[in-house]
């Protein structure tokens, strides 16, 4: 039997963010456009010699992006929407990155979590129009691999069906049109890089693993047996990821030379689909045994033993031995993480290591002579001391968890009966406006704060600038005339790591970035030992932006099941365990805003949708204890106190009853780049809490004009009664300009009052 070590997708941000260096240099004219793609081909090259390096079989191309995979695609076939005034051609990088952030007088294309992970990409656009392809990327970086690092690679594209079942645009109807101008773009891109001498082409498909009709199994069938049939020389690792393999009896037969499956997330299902079924012996059997979503090192024993059965059960003369999915959702090195508690840090691996243990697992389970070679026991006494370590044996957590009542999970009143104190306690006008809750971090905060952690600056004199900066900011939004203000959270990096700091339990690294959208990247928090709560982390900044104005300042707080999402969680014991943990030390801090005299506590639950199951089937327990966990958090407040929480790319349709089971007495949604859809939802499904609707895309520079604004307000009034409406922008201002978000600011203001005044002429 053969097996290859390979990989799905590496990280393009860089070991120091060369990438998103790069791009922003670009963005802000400090570099030419030659400058921006020669430094873009020197990373991507950098990338596959560092992977090389690893000892890896086979390397992955068009992984690589200037922005978002899916937008590089649309790209390529030409499906660029009219508002941009494309005239045909190769996509230049103005009408590229028009689409991804919206330009002067254009928005931006409407962008959405990826799967049930926090990466955003680009949604494209389906408008009938006829499409092309415009420049095949991929068959430019297979060359360039072959020609400059002397490798032949494996490219990779997001296969049609799932490029299609991401896209929006169409109807059933106009459906079938958009498949069938497609199909022969895929075919062209396929021959090509056949010619080019690709051995191997990756289709990744992993919107297979949701739950599929009889019609939609069809119709994958001919998608396959289509190019199969046009290129019939293209060898196609037809590659799954996030879950089970759905329809397996039938999908793993499609025409195809390979099928790759995820062997962690879904482990329980492609198990028992090889059980049930078996698996094609003329197919080549891609074995996700490393987990590609967290960063924990892999117990090298425990792999092997789950390859090896996969291996006997499929019985297969070939395969592959690669992570669960893209390694783009973990940071690129452990090598910088020299702070960290070294018990931890043994404990564990992000891609460059899982790359190496890819490389260990392949030699273990072909037997090679391991004598001297102590990677299995190491990979083994590393999971041991992390389980033992005395983080997590709390002892007050573990019986604050156990005393959780029903009683903890429910405000005495409700929202109907609380609207009623709360409007008689808060004086709020009809339509009140605010935002999210940050405000633009300046090259001056980042700057001070990189100062102060670098310990140049005392604590005192940190402290100062920020008490400054609020109070600034206090006074900008008192003249704007924002009915509800924020502090601006100017002494906070990242909406989970700042409560993580404050919180038993967690740890941070120095450069483990990963991509959540476009440039923006992240750090994620890793949750390795017990939750707890020991002091307020955020009253003293409220409280004193409240000292400097007669308006109400809202508390700013992170959910517990975003915190939870946004994280890398132990896997010693259950999410919704570590959630419960998390709501309980929410709890203490709401409690010291309570007392404290805050009346409005807003509690962010982003993320709470991305944790969704992908099946439907499998979403009631999760949205069970993620449910529960925000109420938790926000139900021991009086009932005069007003809980606000704010979401991101929310489908909404199919959301409506978990967001209305949290009990928010006001919801902010951010719906700017696909308003009118949640306008059609809400005519279905009405929305009996407060609730207001973002009025303008904050992740594009544009400022909407009062018009604009105005158009969005009256189309909302359509379905949401004055009493419960809200005007905000559609997410936190932190990535803004100063300029261009108090002028966004003024216009919704304006807008607004401007409704007040209208309503107030009818009466």
């Amino acid at each position: 039997m053969k097996l290859v070590s390979t990989v799905i997708g590496y990280p393009y941000i860089g070991e120091n963010r060369e990438w998103k260096r790069c791009v922003e240099s670009f963005w802000k004219g400090g570099i030419t456009e030659a400058e921006f793609l020669s430094d873009m081909k020197k990373i991507r090259l950098d990338h596959l010699k560092r992977q090389a390096s690893f000892g890896v079989d086979l390397l992955t191309v068009g992984d690589f992006t200037f922005y978002d995979r899916m937008l590089d695609q649309a790209a390529m076939f030409g499906l660029v929407p009219t508002r941009y005034k494309w005239t045909g051609g190769t996509v230049d990088l103005t009408t590229y990155y028009a689409m991804a952030r919206g330009a002067k007088d254009v928005v931006a294309c409407e962008m959405t979590k990826w799967f049930n992970t926090n990466y955003h990409y680009i949604v494209p656009e389906y408008e009938d129009s006829s499409m092309k392809v415009t420049k095949n990327y991929l068959l430019d970086y297979f060359n360039e691999a072959k020609e400059e690092v002397g490798l032949i690679t494996k490219p990779t594209i997001i296969g049609p069906y799932t490029f299609v079942q991401l896209s929006k645009g169409y109807d059933d109807t106009s459906k079938a049109s958009f498949y069938l101008k497609l199909l022969p773009l895929y075919v062209q891109v396929l021959q090509q890089l056949v010619d080019a001498g690709a051995n191997w082409i990756q289709v990744e498909e992993p919107a297979l693993v949701f739950s599929m009709s009889e019609d939609e199994i069809k119709l994958v069938k001919f998608i396959y047996t289509q190019l199969a049939e046009e290129v019939p020389a293209a060898k196609i690792m037809l590659q799954t990821y996030f879950e089970g393999l759905s329809a397996f009896e039938e999908l793993s037969r499609l025409p195809v030379s390979g099928l790759g499956l995820d062997f962690v997330h879904g482990r329980k299902g492609n198990m028992a689909s090889l059980h049930k079924y078996g698996f094609p012996q003329d197919k080549v059997l891609g074995i996700g045994v490393v987990n590609g979503r967290d960063i924990w090192r892999t117990n090298l024993a425990e792999q092997a033993l789950d390859a090896k059965a996969v291996l006997s059960l499929s019985g297969v003369k070939e395969a592959w031995i690669q992570s669960s999915c893209s390694l783009q959702h973990v940071p690129v090195t452990t090598t910088s993480e020299n702070e960290l508690d070294p018990v931890l840090r043994n404990a564990l691996s992000f891609a460059d290591e899982k790359i190496v243990e890819l490389t260990q697992l392949k030699s273990y389970i072909c037997d090679v002579d391991w004598d001297g070679n102590k990677s299995v026991s190491q990979s083994m006494l590393a999971n041991q001391a992390i389980a033992l370590h005395e983080a997590r044996k709390n002892k007050r957590v573990k019986e604050l968890v156990s005393q959780v009542k029903t009683e903890h999970f429910t405000r005495p009143l409700a929202f109907k009966e609380r609207q009623v104190l709360q409007k008689e306690v808060l004086h709020l006008p009809y339509y009140p406006t605010t935002t999210i809750g940050s405000f633009p971090q300046s090259d001056e905060v980042k700057r001070t704060r990189r100062a102060w952690r670098n310990h140049e600056i005392t604590d005192a004199a940190y402290d100062e600038f920020v008490q400054k900066e609020m109070a600034r900011w206090i006074s900008i939004q008192e003249a704007i005339g924002l009915d509800v203000l924020v502090h601006g959270e100017f002494e906070r990096t990242d909406m989970v790591e700042y409560f993580g700091e404050k919180l038993s339990g967690f740890a941070f690294t120095e450069k483990a970035w990963v991509v959540s959208y476009g440039s923006r990247c992240v750090k994620p928090p890793i949750i390795y030992g017990d939750v707890e709560w020991t002091v307020p982390m955020t009253v003293k900044e409220v409280v004193e932006a409240q000292k400097w104005t007669s308006k109400h300042v809202k508390g700013m707080l992170t959910g517990p099941v975003t915190i939870l999402n946004w994280s890398f969680v132990r896997n010693d014991i259950s999410r919704k365990e570590v959630a419960n943990q998390i709501a309980l030390a929410l709890r203490e801090e709401i409690k010291a805003l309570e007392e404290a005299g805050i009346s409005i506590i807003q509690v962010d639950e982003p993320a709470l949708r991305e944790g969704l199951p992908l099946r439907k089937e499998h979403w009631n327990e999760y949205l069970e204890w993620s449910v529960q966990a925000f109420k938790l958090a926000t139900s021991s407040v009086k009932n005069e106190t007003q809980i606000h929480t704010h979401m991101c790319y929310c489908e909404f349709n199919d959301f409506i009853e978990p967001i209305r089971a949290l009990d928010a007495d006001v919801l902010s949604i951010e719906t700017s780049r696909s308003h009118g859809e949640l306008i059609q939802s809400l005519k279905r499904n009405p929305y009996e809490l407060g609730i207001g609707l973002g009025v303008y895309d904050i992740h594009s520079p544009r400022v909407p004009s009062v018009e604009e604004i105005e158009n969005i307000l009256n189309d909302s009034l359509q379905v949401i009664p004055k009493e419960q409406f809200w005007v905000n922008p559609d997410c936190g201002l932190k990535t803004r300009k100063e300029e261009e978000t108090i002028a966004s600011l003024k216009n919704m203001v304006k807008a607004a009052k401007k409704l007040r005044q209208e309503q107030q002429q009818s009466v």
